[in-house]
């Protein structure tokens, strides 16, 4: 049995708080608390208050300022934060405190709250470009910004397409990924800048757009999201012109602001369906590699597998590191010569000239544990999903590895992965 107490806010129609409706108030606070408590609003039909004023819903009465009861269901043990509080909101009504025992809470885990709109969680005044724009103007928009697509609009503003990192290496001819151009000497950046130059965002952008409408519930965009394979929506008003961007981070952003703390949930001996963990989704196919492997067989782990990343284990197969492409770069990148030789294999574009003997040698003889980054934040296969997201969200992450309790690793969970999983769940 669980220890609950209910607070109840005997007030009218009228009454506000700092010029909002109280009611309103008090249901944003408790929300707010993410914790196990409900709140519920009722109005009456006719009253009377210690004022003299007589309210009701006859129609030759003009004025009705009927009777609200606000009522707060929460565990004991928060009742005197909440009840000093509510003190502050409560100008006008009579606060009342009872005993509650409960025999039996249930709830279930609805990870997307239904009631958000798309509007309420797109990022609005995105940054956009047009269809005859250089090819180069998109790159460099993209460098300085944590995303990796971008709207494209038509003279109207309405979207017309969306070119990515994806549209500028496989159609544009960009030999390097955004994050490793970003680690490029300026040279190597004013070469690639000028042949992007010479074309236009509308040869490479993919269209048509894939658009949802600001009034849209959330859940109709993740669904459109994740059935097309989709990290962004360009988001359209009635006019159907631009006037945001919907994207997997502001996504987990909104998840992160309104889920509550289920582990704190289940320490009450609260019954919540539909928890899931990261061992739920984990990829398991991911590669690993040892401490003494060396960077040229690396290399050709990450150009034969098509992946970013690997992750190094001792020979029990606990986890000590990670390393991508970036990291390559920049261990080899201060005062050695051949760095556009190690762009080129690490881009998976083999130099057919040019190639450095010394570079080679050098990548035989370096060794993983040498390279690797240590502060990897890895998570439990036990965490909640939802735990993953902040994380995740907070770190600005799009993957983490994930360990066993004894610290071995097991896999890799992204972003989409915690999408398809979460919205599964909502479903």
């Amino acid at each position: 049995m669980l220890n609950y107490r209910t607070i109840e806010i005997f007030t009218d129609e009228d009454a506000r708080h700092r010029g909002r409706p109280l009611s309103d108030t008090v249901i944003e606070y408790v929300h707010s608390l993410k914790l196990a408590a409900r709140c519920m609003v009722t109005r009456g039909i006719a009253g009377c208050s210690e004022s003299g004023a007589v309210a009701t819903e006859r129609q030759e009465i003009l004025s009705c300022n009927l009777p609200i009861r606000i009522t707060i269901l929460l565990p004991k043990a928060l009742t005197e934060k909440v009840l000093t509080d509510l003190d502050g909101m409560v100008e006008n009504g009579i606060i009342v405190l009872g005993e509650l025992h409960v025999v039996g809470y249930k709830t279930a885990n609805t990870f997307f709250p239904p009631q958000l709109a798309v509007r309420d969680v797109m990022t609005a005044g995105p940054v956009w470009i047009t269809a005859n724009s250089p090819l180069d103007d998109a790159a460099r928009l993209l460098l300085s910004a944590i995303f990796t697509g971008l709207p494209v609009v038509d003279a109207a503003g309405r979207p017309i397409g969306v070119v990515t990192q994806g549209d500028l290496i496989t159609r544009g001819g960009m030999p390097l990924s955004l994050g490793l151009l970003a680690e490029s000497e300026d040279a190597g950046l004013a070469a690639v800048m000028a042949d992007l130059a010479r074309q236009r965002v509308a040869a490479v952008m993919t269209s048509p757009a894939v658009t949802i409408a600001a009034e849209r519930p959330l859940l109709e965009a993740v669904d459109l999201m994740v059935s097309r394979d989709l990290k962004r929506l360009p988001v359209v008003g009635q006019n159907g012109c631009l006037v945001g961007m919907l994207s997997r981070l502001d996504i987990f952003k909104t998840i992160m602001r309104e889920a509550p703390d289920w582990q704190a949930f289940t320490a009450q001996k609260i019954e919540v369906r539909n928890l899931r963990t990261v061992s739920d989704i984990a990829r398991r196919d991911t590669h690993t590699v040892f401490p003494e492997t060396t960077i040229d067989q690396l290399i050709k782990i990450i150009n034969e597998n098509d992946i970013q990343r690997v992750a190094v284990v001792d020979s029990e197969g606990k986890l000590l590191g990670l390393i991508d492409d970036r990291d390559l770069l920049r261990y080899f990148k201060p005062g050695h010569a051949g760095i556009s030789y190690l762009f080129a294999r690490i881009s998976r574009s083999f130099c057919k000239s040019g190639s450095s003997g010394d570079m080679e040698q050098r990548l035989a003889q370096t060794k993983a544990e040498e390279v690797m980054r240590t502060d990897v934040s890895p998570v439990r296969e036990t965490m909640l999903i939802e735990e993953a997201i902040r994380v995740m969200t907070e770190k600005t992450l799009k993957r983490l590895p994930v360990v066993d309790e004894h610290g071995h690793f097991t896999g890799m969970i992204s972003r989409d992965s915690l999408l398809r999983t979460g919205f599964g769940q909502a479903r």
